[in-house]
């Protein structure tokens, strides 16, 4: 019988959000498929040293004490689930979901999608000369791991063969998405505006609540916090879906929610390269669709490129970091004096000891806007002090973490509040990613121990320089002719940021289409390279999306190496667009707003 819909609810968002999204979405959702996504790029370099640690972890074992209460109610509603809980051990993953299964009676089939795991490739990828994608260095000496994205198609070869659980390694978080609804709807490699479609509805629920109104610029208009509800894609066969939650929770799902999703973390919206598709967002439409529902459609696709993007992580080192309060009159002063001076004494201490300095060293006075820069407004009596800190030595953090309590007797007054006592030292495990030829990486299923016929990934030469030029509007010439006013971008526009590697990506969303001209004059790249000048070292680029009036931009080198590699307080860019919503704009007198 051929689906007229699909309903398909993400009750994860991340590896630790809530274990109670399953269960609201299973018993309210009247759902086809429930689907989780942990694998931030951060979550691999976690669950890499996790396994480091045991070779039968490094996978989220959230997964399955979350499931397992809820095994007879899936398989007595026929829901099925697809997830990228496998991490780096995919096969543990389903091996200890099958004992989750049998200890509840139940008899489920289980498949695995593995052969993102490139190890065994290393020396290959060396004489080959990769080079990371984004700064161009080197294939470091040893690599911890490396872990291809994989796509859509084996999920659904998998689903097709009768799988209840579909377990993956690392795939493209949409993946768990698109793979179900190319089962269900017999969708081909060819379908290019459908597979884009269908990424889509994977992009926007992969996130879990914050689709819903979870991070949302106007946070103030979002009911419920403490009761959010899960989002659920309504898909139809030809790609367009509709993004409702399960009634009576928590959240808001209006275009502009689902709008801040869709800019969230995806680069040139021309091309969103995914490995079983190209994307291009740049004419989606946004629309309501009754209460707490929004239509989605407009996405447009094209052939998936020869390349897979390839996630490696290797060890650089060693980090610490170290939290107080200082409170009273000239409380920044005194913190970054306190802090200046722990490290002066460490050094001290290093260089007896034969050790070489700090590799580096970053301190936020945390209530005084330091993470602002030039911009910070804030005179305070009560900061908090983060100092952080790398060393090639773990040797050397020892000594800064024994050191920073003395700080409290012998040096500022008011120093209270040690967060987490001693600080931790901890490896540094650093991402470098690549792209590798899709004909190297051979994708594998297997469906309760049995190996599967699996659709292995391909795809076409693509050259950036073939992609439509998108623009937008300008203000008119007599724009300003009734004089002019400054005010800030929050009041013209919706913003969200994320981070991509060591780069921070913000989108921003006209409030009106009318705000549009005097938002893009005012926020070229050079002036949000201006404004992020404290963080960013590298350029700043800015697309268009038309379709939803709004901007993209993507700031390099921005986040102090990204991920756990970096000691700043913000290493994923979360408050960058927080941060630009106070850039001035300049608009006519007579501009009325919402």
């Amino acid at each position: 019988m051929t689906r007229t819909s699909l309903r398909i609810g993400c009750a994860s968002g991340f590896w630790g959000d809530t274990e109670y999204a399953a269960t609201q979405l299973v018993h309210g959702g009247k759902l086809d498929f429930l689907v989780f996504d942990y694998l931030a790029e951060i979550t691999m370099s976690l669950l890499t040293r996790a396994k480091a640690k045991d070779p039968a972890a490094g996978y989220a074992p959230d997964f399955v004490t979350t499931l397992r209460p809820l095994l007879r109610q899936l398989k007595e509603r026929g829901i099925r689930v697809v997830s990228n809980a496998g991490g780096v051990n995919p096969g543990a993953c389903r091996q200890a979901l099958a004992e989750a299964a049998r200890a509840e009676g139940l008899t489920l089939k289980i498949a695995a999608v593995t052969g993102d795991d490139l190890m065994p490739q290393v020396e290959a990828m060396r004489a080959a000369g990769v080079r990371e994608m984004f700064s161009g260095a080197d294939l470091p000496a040893r690599l911890m791991s490396a872990n291809a994205y994989l796509g859509a198609f084996p999920i659904a070869a998998a689903l097709d063969a009768g799988a209840d659980i579909v377990v993956t390694g690392r795939c493209v978080d949409s993946a768990v998405v698109l793979g179900p609804l190319i089962s269900a709807f017999g969708w081909e490699s060819t379908d290019y505006d459908r597979l884009a479609q269908g990424s889509l509805a994977g992009h926007i629920i992969e996130c879990g609540t914050q689709t819903t109104g979870g991070n949302y610029t106007d946070w103030h208009r979002v009911p419920g916090w403490d009761n959010m509800g899960f989002p659920i894609a309504v898909c139809e066969p030809d790609g367009s879906f509709v993004v409702e939650k399960p009634p009576g929770t928590g959240g808001l799902i209006v275009p502009s929610t689902v709008g801040e999703q869709m800019v969230y973390e995806i680069g040139d919206p021309r091309a969103y390269l995914l490995p079983d598709v190209r994307c291009d967002f740049t004419q989606v439409r946004l629309e309501q669709a009754g209460d707490n529902r929004v239509r989605v459609s407009g996405a447009r696709g094209g052939p998936a490129t020869t390349q897979c993007k390839v996630s490696a992580t290797y060890a650089d080192g060693f980090r610490a970091i170290a939290m107080l309060m200082i409170g009273g009159v000239d409380a920044q002063q005194k913190g970054e004096r306190v802090a200046e001076a722990l490290y002066t004494r460490c050094r001290r201490l290093f260089a007896e000891r034969g050790l070489d300095d700090f590799t580096e060293t970053c301190t936020e006075v945390l209530g005084a806007e330091a993470t602002y820069g030039p911009h910070a407004r804030a005179v305070t009596r009560e900061v908090m002090v983060k100092m952080g800190v790398r060393h090639s030595s773990k040797d050397a953090l020892e000594i800064f973490s024994r050191e920073m309590a003395p700080m409290a007797l012998a040096t500022a007054p008011a120093i209270t509040g040690f967060v987490g006592g001693r600080p931790k030292v901890q490896p540094v495990v650093r991402l470098f990613s690549y792209l590798w030829d899709k004909s190297r990486i051979p994708v594998r299923l297997e469906l309760d121990g049995q190996a599967i016929a699996c659709p292995q990934m391909s795809g076409e030469r693509y050259d950036p320089a073939t992609l439509p030029v998108v623009s937008g509007p300008l203000p008119a010439a007599d724009a300003f002719e009734g004089g002019s006013r400054e005010v800030p971008l929050l009041r013209l526009a919706w913003a969200r940021s994320g981070d991509k590697g060591d780069s921070a990506n913000i989108g921003v969303l006209a409030r009106r289409p009318e705000y549009l001209p005097y938002i893009r004059a005012a926020l070229t790249p050079e002036a949000v390279a201006g404004w992020f000048a404290h963080l960013c070292e590298g350029p700043v680029h800015r697309w268009d999306m038309p379709g939803v009036h709004g901007l993209n931009f993507l700031l390099e080198r921005a986040l102090g190496g990204g991920g756990i590699a970096s000691i700043r307080i913000d290493p994923q860019g979360k408050a960058f667009a927080q941060m630009l919503l106070d850039h001035p704009v300049m608009v006519p007198a007579s501009l009325s707003f919402e």
